[in-house]
């Protein structure tokens, strides 16, 4: 056995290590992954999120980080006025000097306290309190009162901007009413019902005005509407199908499959929701490529705003169709004793938001990264395991953003509560929105 002071010298050093690290200013594509690491903390620790809503946010969070530091660039460009009636933000006096990574910091922490303003006031202490770590450690490099206080007032002063246009979207503090009682939707076969199986039970659908919202993007708001197999409950029929490759697999689930299944699910009650599971996976590609600071901010803000276009129109085609999921027809026109994997969301089944979201993303980030980014997702290693289904968290592999996608959509598959045109359907719309991102004129 090796001697106690053996140990305290590890220790001391280590601490050493660890303050030395802490004293010096992060490399910026970290400082840029660590505050979407604490978006996404946020997120999933802020009452009464959703999907819809936390989509909304990253949005407007990733344009923030981007268009904080895009003028310090002589590579890209600010996109403000390619956006959907948000016309020129503030630009800095170019004669003067500004450290962009204050600004970047200043902005995202401003951007978070408006955005989720009712969060909790121990998570604005978390804000305040990364805010204020980043900046001493930036100051290290750049101690100039001046400069200092220059590049804070630039970083909040483009997010109070960016937060005003937000307030006009429709989504705006749409946590207080996710749910509209006063709405009576015609009831036509094959609609949706409120499900006995449920994530979380409500005789009405999430969010049925969300389709309204303003899009980032105006050419998305004009994306027609995905082609749906009509109703028809005959036996052998394509609509019959759809629901009986749900019911058939069901049977056959592998322990991987459940595993996906599981994986992401994404619940807005236990984790970051599924677009912050694609900021998540933005942040992967950040830390491994390490960008330079306009082009990491860039990855967040294309990122933020395809999964935010998907969700929107996801939902728009949502209320158009209106219909129903596997518990519904399944029990009333295979078996009357079948239940789903997953229990259902409480909303319109066609298309798929999970599908729709990780299309999206997926399109962003094989453009900025690759076709061929190999990579593993732990997001959810460390989860206690799932004992109702036998399952455990379990990181996963993937050779490129689009397998990840794929998984993604036919988790919902495996989970009993999407038919496979919910998914593919998603998929394609999802990979037209993220390609929309891609054209803008982001380089000079």
């Amino acid at each position: 056995m090796k001697p106690l002071y053996f140990y305290l010298i590890i220790a001391c050093c280590a601490f050493t290590v660890s303050c030395r690290q802490q004293s010096v200013a992060p490399p910026d594509y970290e400082l840029a992954a660590t505050w979407a690491d604490m978006a996404n903390y946020i997120t999933k620790n802020t009452p009464s999120n959703s999907p819809t809503f936390a989509s909304r946010c990253f949005g407007y969070i990733g344009l923030t980080m981007y268009e904080s530091v895009v003028n310090g660039s002589s590579e890209y460009r600010s996109i403000a006025q390619q956006l959907n009636s948000l016309g020129s933000l503030p630009r800095p006096d170019t004669s003067l000097t500004f450290n962009w990574p204050m600004s970047l910091n200043a902005g995202q922490a401003e951007i978070l306290r408006l955005i989720y303003v009712q969060t909790s006031d121990e998570n604005k202490r978390k804000i305040d309190s990364l805010e204020q770590t980043m900046q001493q450690r930036l100051q290290t490099i750049q101690p100039d009162t001046v400069v200092v206080n220059r590049s804070v007032a630039y970083g909040k002063t483009i997010a109070q901007k960016i937060f005003n246009w937000s307030t006009t979207d429709g989504g705006h503090r749409a946590y207080l009413k996710n749910f509209d009682k006063t709405l009576v939707f015609e009831q036509k076969p094959g609609s949706w019902k409120p499900p006995l199986f449920a994530q979380s039970f409500s005789h009405f659908p999430l969010h049925p005005h969300w389709g309204k919202n303003r899009t980032f993007l105006a050419i998305d708001s004009a994306i027609e509407a995905p082609a749906f197999i009509p109703f028809d409950t005959t036996s052998g029929s394509p609509y019959y199908q759809q629901f009986k490759q749900v019911y058939e697999k069901e049977h056959v689930l592998t322990q991987q499959e459940k595993e996906a299944a599981i994986w992401w699910s994404d619940d807005p009650d236990v984790t970051f929701t599924p677009p912050g599971h694609s900021y998540y996976l933005a942040t992967i590609a950040v830390r491994k490529v390490r960008p330079n600071l306009p082009k990491a901010a860039a990855t967040y803000a294309q990122v933020g705003m395809a999964v935010a276009d998907a969700f929107r129109n996801c939902w728009k085609w949502k209320y158009q169709f209106f219909t129903e999921r596997a518990n519904t027809f399944i029990p009333a026109h295979i078996d009357a004793h079948w239940e789903s994997f997953w229990p259902d969301p409480p909303f319109p089944a066609f298309p798929s938001g999970h599908a729709i979201q990780a299309g999206a993303a997926a399109a962003v980030l094989t453009a900025l990264y690759g076709d061929h980014f190999e990579f593993i997702d732990s997001a959810h290693v460390g989860r206690p395991r799932d004992e109702i289904r036998n399952t455990d968290f379990k990181a996963r592999h993937f050779a490129s953003f689009f397998a990840a996608a794929e998984e993604t959509a036919m988790s919902r598959f495996y989970g009993g509560i999407h038919t496979p045109q919910d998914n593919q359907r998603g998929l394609e719309k999802g990979i037209l929105i993220g390609n929309n991102i891609n054209h803008l004129k982001w380089k000079k």
